[in-house]
């Protein structure tokens, strides 16, 4: 009897959704600043989606580089430069590839859009 199949089938539905971490989220309006000592980050989700992490994971604050950022990719580390408690828009990153030590060029976030659980009534 094969029963496997059947597993992977139930769980493939649950692998797309954890693969979308704004899923289930409700886009606010977009920032110039956050305050960096109230989020955990940074996390690379693509070449173009870097997310922030406020308190418990209530609040995900969305940014990205302005234009093309090479070597921005997940597994890659963030050298961020932060002035003031604050990281805000056109502020300058780095990137360091896994298994190299020279940083990227730099790069500068674009703006951070909240985004907060959907609230169920």
């Amino acid at each position: 009897m094969r029963r496997p199949p059947v597993a992977v089938a139930l769980a493939l539905p649950l692998l797309g959704a954890a693969s979308d971490p704004l899923a289930g989220r409700i886009a606010g309006p977009a920032e110039n600043c956050i305050t960096v000592s109230r989020t955990n980050g940074p996390s690379i989700v693509d070449a173009h989606t870097i997310l922030y992490t406020e308190g418990a994971g209530r609040r995900v604050w969305k940014t990205g580089p302005i234009g093309a950022c090479p070597s921005l990719e997940p597994l890659s580390t963030m050298v961020v430069e932060i002035y003031g408690g604050q990281l805000c828009r056109n502020d300058r990153f780095r990137v360091v590839t896994p298994g190299l030590s020279i940083p990227s060029a730099y790069c500068r976030f674009s703006a951070f859009t909240p985004y907060t659980r959907a609230t169920t009534r």
